[in-house]
């Protein structure tokens, strides 16, 4: 139903968390490279429990192959500096949500080139930004509530 894209993922747990969250509710994982972590990490397998075989993941070299298989598809950026929220979207089934790496996000190119689907989570002005799987937690289940959680019990 949507797709969730991680640039350059840094922290094992926090993608095994998302993860779940994509098998739990039939959302495609898209890993962009490279990676901070092994994809049979001990800790990604850990906190993604047993859900593995839910889960449609795919793994891109980079995101100039990703963008050759995916450029046209309907893309949100996550970043703190959106000036449009999250929750003020009209989301629609095949979607993408872009998140970058946990310590930096995603690259000021990116967010400029795309600058019309920048979008961000609302948070007080002391708080720097949520934990990554928080994020995608919070995105997508705002997409999938739009859509009245298909498929979903």
């Amino acid at each position: 139903m949507f797709h969730i894209v991680l640039v350059e993922p840094e922290i094992p747990p926090n993608t095994g968390n998302i993860a779940r969250l994509c098998a739990g509710s039939q959302s495609v994982l898209h890993l962009i490279e490279p990676l901070g972590f092994s994809i049979d990490d001990k800790q990604l397998k850990r906190a993604g429990l047993d859900y593995w075989h839910l889960l449609d993941v795919r793994v891109h070299e980079s995101w100039s192959a990703f963008q050759k298989v995916h450029g046209g598809s309907k893309m949100y950026f996550l970043s703190t500096k959106g000036n449009k929220s999250y929750h003020q979207i009209t989301y629609e089934e095949g979607d993408f949500f872009v998140f970058g790496k946990e310590t930096k996000g995603l690259p000021d190119w990116m967010l400029e080139e795309h600058k019309e689907n920048v979008i961000r989570i609302p948070l007080v002005a002391s708080a720097r930004s949520l934990n990554l799987s928080n994020a995608v937690s919070v995105v997508l289940y705002e997409a999938l509530r739009q859509k009245d959680f298909p498929a979903m019990i």
